[in-house]
Protein backbone atom coordinates (compact mmCIF):
# COMPACT_ATOMS: atom_id res chain seq x y z
CA UNK A 1 0.00 0.00 0.00
CA UNK A 2 1.40 3.71 -0.67
CA UNK A 3 0.06 6.25 1.31
CA UNK A 4 0.19 9.64 0.27
CA UNK A 5 -1.31 13.18 1.26
CA UNK A 6 -4.33 15.06 -0.70
CA UNK A 7 -1.68 17.42 -1.47
CA UNK A 8 0.98 15.68 -2.93
CA UNK A 9 -1.67 13.85 -5.21
CA UNK A 10 -2.98 17.41 -6.68
CA UNK A 11 0.26 18.78 -7.45
CA UNK A 12 1.15 15.35 -8.90
CA UNK A 13 -2.08 15.74 -11.39
CA UNK A 14 -1.47 19.34 -11.94
CA UNK A 15 2.22 18.62 -12.99
CA UNK A 16 0.86 16.04 -15.44
CA UNK A 17 -1.63 18.53 -16.87
CA UNK A 18 0.41 21.44 -17.19
CA UNK A 19 2.91 19.20 -19.36
CA UNK A 20 0.41 17.89 -21.29
CA UNK A 21 1.04 16.62 -24.11
CA UNK A 22 4.74 15.72 -23.04
CA UNK A 23 4.78 13.10 -20.28
CA UNK A 24 5.86 14.96 -16.96
CA UNK A 25 8.16 12.74 -14.41
CA UNK A 26 9.18 12.98 -10.56
CA UNK A 27 10.10 11.54 -7.18
CA UNK A 28 8.68 11.67 -3.71
CA UNK A 29 11.78 11.43 -1.21
CA UNK A 30 11.32 10.03 2.25
CA UNK A 31 13.44 10.06 4.81
CA UNK A 32 15.57 7.04 5.31
CA UNK A 33 13.53 5.70 8.51
CA UNK A 34 10.07 7.10 7.59
CA UNK A 35 7.70 4.95 6.31
CA UNK A 36 6.14 8.18 4.77
CA UNK A 37 6.70 9.90 1.85
CA UNK A 38 6.64 13.43 1.74
CA UNK A 39 9.09 15.42 -0.06
CA UNK A 40 7.52 16.04 -3.76
CA UNK A 41 10.38 16.77 -6.23
CA UNK A 42 8.60 17.30 -9.50
CA UNK A 43 11.51 16.30 -11.82
CA UNK A 44 12.90 17.97 -16.10
CA UNK A 45 11.47 15.23 -18.60
CA UNK A 46 14.99 15.30 -20.76
CA UNK A 47 13.25 13.36 -23.21
CA UNK A 48 10.40 15.96 -24.07
CA UNK A 49 8.32 13.09 -25.46
CA UNK A 50 4.60 12.37 -25.19
CA UNK A 51 5.30 8.49 -24.65
CA UNK A 52 8.71 8.55 -22.82
CA UNK A 53 10.36 10.17 -19.99
CA UNK A 54 13.92 10.27 -18.63
CA UNK A 55 15.27 12.61 -15.74
CA UNK A 56 17.94 15.07 -17.01
CA UNK A 57 20.58 13.88 -15.79
CA UNK A 58 22.18 17.15 -13.90
CA UNK A 59 19.14 17.60 -11.84
CA UNK A 60 19.01 14.10 -11.08
CA UNK A 61 22.69 14.31 -9.84
CA UNK A 62 21.77 17.13 -7.93
CA UNK A 63 18.37 15.91 -6.44
CA UNK A 64 19.90 12.34 -4.87
CA UNK A 65 22.87 14.75 -3.50
CA UNK A 66 20.13 16.60 -1.46
CA UNK A 67 18.16 13.75 -0.29
CA UNK A 68 22.13 12.20 0.19
CA UNK A 69 22.60 15.21 2.38
CA UNK A 70 18.63 15.04 4.07
CA UNK A 71 19.16 11.22 5.00
CA UNK A 72 16.57 11.02 2.19
CA UNK A 73 16.19 8.52 -0.48
CA UNK A 74 13.77 8.23 -3.49
CA UNK A 75 10.53 6.24 -2.49
CA UNK A 76 8.19 6.76 -5.03
CA UNK A 77 9.04 7.19 -8.85
CA UNK A 78 5.97 9.15 -10.84
CA UNK A 79 5.24 9.91 -14.44
CA UNK A 80 2.47 10.74 -16.40
CA UNK A 81 0.61 8.55 -19.38
CA UNK A 82 -1.10 11.20 -21.94
CA UNK A 83 -2.78 8.42 -24.33
CA UNK A 84 -2.76 5.32 -22.81
CA UNK A 85 -4.37 4.17 -19.42
CA UNK A 86 -1.98 4.27 -15.87
CA UNK A 87 -0.34 0.79 -16.69
CA UNK A 88 3.30 0.43 -16.73
CA UNK A 89 4.33 0.07 -20.06
CA UNK A 90 6.78 -2.50 -21.42
CA UNK A 91 9.30 0.10 -21.17
CA UNK A 92 8.66 2.01 -17.72
CA UNK A 93 9.37 -2.01 -16.36
CA UNK A 94 12.60 -2.50 -18.44
CA UNK A 95 13.42 0.97 -16.83
CA UNK A 96 11.86 0.16 -13.29
CA UNK A 97 15.12 -0.80 -11.23
CA UNK A 98 14.13 -0.52 -8.03
CA UNK A 99 12.53 -3.59 -6.27
CA UNK A 100 11.79 -1.65 -2.91
CA UNK A 101 10.20 1.89 -4.75
CA UNK A 102 6.57 2.48 -6.09
CA UNK A 103 5.97 3.45 -9.11
CA UNK A 104 3.08 5.61 -9.38
CA UNK A 105 1.52 6.52 -12.83
CA UNK A 106 -1.29 9.44 -13.40
CA UNK A 107 -3.03 9.50 -17.02
CA UNK A 108 -4.07 12.90 -18.27
CA UNK A 109 -6.22 10.68 -21.05
CA UNK A 110 -9.76 9.83 -20.26
CA UNK A 111 -8.87 6.46 -18.38
CA UNK A 112 -10.55 4.91 -15.26
CA UNK A 113 -8.65 5.55 -12.72
CA UNK A 114 -6.84 8.02 -13.36
CA UNK A 115 -3.94 7.47 -10.77
CA UNK A 116 -2.54 3.86 -9.89
CA UNK A 117 0.69 2.60 -7.39
CA UNK A 118 2.93 -0.34 -8.63
CA UNK A 119 5.52 -2.83 -7.39
CA UNK A 120 7.64 -3.26 -10.14
CA UNK A 121 10.45 -6.34 -9.62
CA UNK A 122 12.69 -8.37 -11.85
CA UNK A 123 10.05 -7.71 -14.43
CA UNK A 124 7.09 -8.59 -12.32
CA UNK A 125 4.58 -5.71 -12.16
CA UNK A 126 1.63 -6.07 -9.15
CA UNK A 127 -0.54 -3.16 -8.24
CA UNK A 128 -0.85 -2.20 -4.79
CA UNK A 129 -3.89 0.22 -3.01
CA UNK A 130 -3.34 3.67 -3.06
CA UNK A 131 -4.57 5.36 0.03
CA UNK A 132 -5.33 9.41 0.52
CA UNK A 133 -3.83 10.07 4.03
CA UNK A 134 -6.00 12.45 5.98
CA UNK A 135 -4.95 15.71 7.67
CA UNK A 136 -2.82 16.59 10.16
CA UNK A 137 0.19 14.78 8.38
Amino acid sequence: MLLLSQDIITAIFDQARQAHPLECCGIIAAAIDSERATRLIPMTNSACSPVYFAFDPRQQLQVWREMDARDEEPRVFYHSHTASRAYPSATDIEFATDANAHYLIVTTADYDPPLRSFRIAQGCVSEEEVRVETPPY
